[in-house]
């Protein structure tokens, strides 16, 4: 059982102008869990990309199953039986889910080597089954919910009968009964020596599934500790390095006149007859399950989907959202909730990436040239303010991690002055300590009467954040509770009936 299947030493990796893994260590035994914890940009996805294959290191050594190896690709360390759930979700959207768990593996029949469908789809079903997951192996990718899509990803690294499962942030879209449903096939995965790797920012979730705990900061091997002989303080001291005090700031402002009032909203399908009055200067938090309609009615709000009936007043006058440029020239901005789907332009910089929704206040009288100069000096300046790791503004946003592509959409949207800020799962996949910075700026745009909806599925985020906050369910407002006066137990009694 505690026999070593892994061992890393001494990996250190460079990238231009930052040292990502410095002399780092990881050692994993058959039929453990081990959880990787660090703050975003402290080195863990790079080092399981290093063993994944995905990037070559600078120096160090692997050892598995008592051998030297090098992978050149991830292809060489699937085959040696190393899988991985990334972070974020690649999906090819208009396939089928079975095309996506065999994608480059296709099971083939004939002489002219055709794809074999009938098997592919019973193979997927038979994996699935197993998994406890009721999916249509024929379904397409794109008319799944990103927690059904984790789900898949996870199936698919399962289907390899992989000897390391590498699990970076896999509860991120999901609800807790997905979470439980995911923790049993772990411990089945343990049962037959399967060795997991499992990244998350999630405390009680570490210690509910891992056995062992290893420490990174700013690329460093910080220590191990084993789950039962440490707590919460204790890992949050060795990855930050400091104490981070009361983790939700006290509000800085009390709310003012009425910004934004919602009337009688319906968007069929989605969501219906959702009312609410947003403040200057408040937290207005939206709470609910997945599949509540969160997302669709701030989406509405925003342009990106359509209402069929109901009022959107802003600043006492009655406004129409047909179009995100809409919404843009009202001061609304939306942070969505899948930063690579939604969000990042995956190909461009940083400097690109922050500046692309404000062209317009940079156009000069000249043939509408660009005044790029002032672009990249605000650009930049916002990235200062937000600590955004990175060597300079035309590093790929590709490149970074999680918490600072995260902290590049804020900076992008703080650009653009808005008076209204949609967050839908502002610190998903983010660590302790860039949460606290979140939060921070969260109650420094709010003393300075910005106005904020936070829509987030961590109940403790929801209630230390908000002034107030409406629950949904099944695209129904459920009642109103005020920040002071909102429990776990009140809240989820809501989301529930």
């Amino acid at each position: 059982m505690d026999q070593v299947i892994l061992e890393m030493r001494g990996i250190t990796k460079t990238f231009p102008g930052v040292k990502a893994l410095d002399n780092v260590q990881l050692t994993l035994k058959k039929g453990r869990v081990m959880a990787l914890m660090g703050e975003n940009g402290a080195g863990k996805s790079t080092l399981m990309k290093v063993l994944f294959g995905i990037y070559q290191r600078d120096s160090g050594t692997i050892q598995y199953q008592n051998e030297k190896v090098e992978f050149n690709g991830a292809k060489e360390a699937l085959e040696a039986g190393i899988s991985m759930i990334h972070q974020e979700l690649s999906p090819v959207l208009h396939r089928s889910i079975a095309e996506n768990i065999w994608l480059g593996r296709e099971p083939v029949k004939g002489k002219l080597r055709l794809i074999d469908h009938a098997k592919m789809y019973a193979d997927t079903e038979v994996l699935l089954k197993r998994l406890d997951l009721h999916l249509d192996p024929r379904t397409l990718m794109k008319d799944l919910t990103v927690a059904t899509m984790q789900m898949v990803e996870i199936a698919k690294a399962i289907s390899y009968d992989s000897k390391i499962i590498i699990m970076d942030e896999p509860t991120s879209a999901l609800t807790d009964k997905e979470v439980d449903h995911l923790f049993d096939i772990i411990r089945k995965l343990q049962q037959q020596d399967v060795a997991i790797v499992y990244i998350s920012h999630k405390m009680d979730e570490i210690f509910q599934i891992c056995d062992g705990i290893t420490i990174f900061r700013d690329g460093c091997y910080v220590g191990e500790r084993e789950s039962k002989d440490t707590n919460h303080d204790e890992l949050v001291q060795m990855m930050v390095g400091r104490e981070l005090g009361d983790v939700f700031p006290p509000p800085t402002s009390k709310p003012g006149k009425v910004r934004l009032e919602v009337k009688n909203l319906s968007s069929k399908g989605a969501f219906e007859n959702i009312n609410f009055k947003l403040h200057e200067g408040e937290i207005f938090g939206i709470a609910g399950l997945v599949g509540a309609g969160r997302t669709e009615l701030i989406e509405t709000l925003f342009g990106v989907r359509s209402k069929d009936v109901g009022e959107i007043w802003l600043n006492g006058e009655q406004i129409e959202i047909r179009h995100p440029h809409d919404a843009i020239n009202n001061k609304l901005a939306f942070l969505t909730e899948d930063r690579r789907q939604s969000g990042l332009y995956l190909m461009l910089d940083i400097f690109s990436n922050t500046s692309i929704a404000h062209l317009d206040a940079y156009k000069m009288s000249v043939a509408n040239l660009l005044d790029v100069k002032k672009m990249r000096n605000e650009s930049e300046d916002h990235c200062k303010k937000l600590k955004v790791k990175t060597p300079h503004m035309n590093e790929a946003i590709d490149n970074l991690s999680g918490g600072n592509q995260q902290k590049v959409l804020l900076a992008r949207w703080m650009l653009t002055k808005p008076d209204v800020l949609f967050l839908d799962e502002p610190t998903r996949g983010i660590d302790v300590g860039a949460k606290s910075e979140i939060y921070k700026l969260m109650r420094l745009l709010t003393g300075m009467g910005k106005s904020l909806v936070m829509i987030s599925s961590e109940l403790p985020e929801v209630i230390g954040m908000s002034d107030n906050i409406m629950v949904m369910h099944e695209g129904k407002c459920k009642g109103y509770i005020s920040g002071s006066d909102a429990t776990q137990e009140n809240i989820m009694s809501m989301a529930l009936h």
